[in-house]
């Protein structure tokens, strides 16, 4: 499949990656996109994993009310920049957020943004009520449908939602496939942001591997 771009009458094709990593395609068509039985190997395909830090203390804090209310302010701010940088959410647990994205370096621009935007909300709040944990992976998965939606399954979930566990405040945890990306590694260096790595062992994954804790 292509499609024709609209200036210089280039051509660009429209892959099964990006089309399942467009949130408006997700929304739309959500289990028509696979049958049940239907499973779709991805080669390369870029997770992000949030969750908020302390959120049982943040009810406890502030009230169910308030908390509430910050709980979707923020999941508003995440769908909206997911969906910017080409990405898709792909469900949420909990407090906990799981988004893909077509390429490393949309994921890593997110993550970023997503981090940016909460400590401006805490700011005007004046207090650090949303401090996400953001881990970052990328790497083959199957493309399957499960409880009426599209999901992914695969060792490269498990290690993206294991680096997130690592992430501490506003710390964001990465693979190296995903911080030695080209393009990733340029939107690192405007941000003057240095990536530090450390050896991990993942639970459920053997042997240690490196991470890179973005500050």
């Amino acid at each position: 499949m292509t499609c024709t771009t609209c200036s210089g009458g280039g051509s660009a094709f429209l892959t099964a990656k990006r089309l399942l990593t467009n949130q408006t395609f997700r929304d739309i068509y959500k289990t028509d996109a696979l049958t049940v039985d239907q499973r779709l190997k991805i080669t390369s395909l870029s997770f992000l994993f949030t969750d908020l830090k302390g959120s049982t203390e943040l009810y406890e804090r502030v009230g169910d009310l308030v908390a509430y209310d910050l709980v979707r302010a923020h999941f508003s701010v995440m769908n909206d920049i997911v969906a910017a940088e080409t990405g898709a959410v792909v469900k949420t647990i909990g407090d906990a957020v799981m988004a893909t994205f077509p390429s490393p370096d949309h994921a890593l621009a997110a993550a970023l943004k997503v981090r940016d935007a909460m400590g401006r909300i805490n700011a005007e709040r004046r207090s650090e009520d949303l401090l996400l944990k953001i881990g970052l992976h990328e790497g083959p998965c199957l493309a399957v449908t499960l409880n009426d939606r599209l999901d992914y399954f695969g060792q490269t979930v498990n290690i993206a939602s294991r680096v997130q566990g690592f992430a501490m405040s506003r710390s964001i945890f990465a693979t190296e496939p995903v911080v030695m990306h080209p393009e990733a590694v340029r939107l690192l260096a405007q941000a003057g942001l240095v990536p530090v790595a450390q050896r991990r062992a993942l639970r459920g994954v053997g042997g240690e591997m490196t991470v890179y804790e973005i500050p």
